[in-house]
């Protein structure tokens, strides 16, 4: 370009101003495609970046030295699964929600927390104690199905008034199971109201 400039070529000029301009759109792109995930290392910085961002957030604490005791066979690879899982979402969900990894935090080894609007909308712990005959264990899960479910519940609060509660009271399954009675409690409730009726 500055050789162009001093012996006056113009069309090597225009030239070079086209590749610059493509090399400037390509790098812009290749940003914009970029997927960040912020390493959260203090209960301070957590709450500032919950406080900063109206996204969706979904966040992975993995601390696996915390653990005081043994684990089971499964649980390192039930762990490297939730970590698979956590890099396959935010890969695919990047631009719509915030993912956040938590190496440093609370006591707990593998537990996946779902924020929206800034507070905690649902919790997967992936850890539990097993009780062997000489000694606990701590046991990693990998329950796959539930986290795919919270991730997809919290792409609602997108939208900046929430999620529609009749919605969400229809897909919770705490709705659903207080609906369903026992044969026996439906048989009750239909004497009852015969009852009523009669009166």
């Amino acid at each position: 370009m500055a050789e162009s400039k001093y012996y006056c070529i113009t069309e090597l000029m225009q030239g070079c101003d086209l590749t610059s301009v493509k090399k400037e759109k390509e790098s812009e792109s290749s940003k914009e495609s970029m997927c960040k995930v912020p390493l959260v290392t203090s209960p301070k910085e957590e709450q500032n970046i919950l406080g900063a961002t109206s996204k969706p957030i979904i966040k992975l604490l993995i601390n696996r030295h915390n653990n005081k005791y043994s684990y089971t066979s499964s649980s390192d690879d039930n762990l490297l699964k939730n970590i698979e899982l956590f890099d396959k979402l935010s890969l695919r969900f990047s631009g719509r929600v915030l993912f956040i990894k938590d190496v440093v935090g609370s006591s707990e080894i593998c537990c996946w927390s779902f924020y929206g609007h800034g507070k905690k909308v649902a919790e997967v712990c992936c850890t539990s104690i097993v009780y062997a005959t000489d000694k606990k264990h701590t046991k990693v899960e990998f329950p796959e199905a539930r986290i795919y479910e919270e991730a997809l519940n919290i792409l609602l609060y997108e939208n900046r008034n929430g999620p529609d509660q009749e919605l969400m009271k229809a897909t919770s399954p705490r709705g659903v199971m207080t609906s369903h009675l026992s044969d026996d409690e439906e048989e009750r409730s239909g004497l009852a109201r015969l009852r009523s009726n009669k009166q």
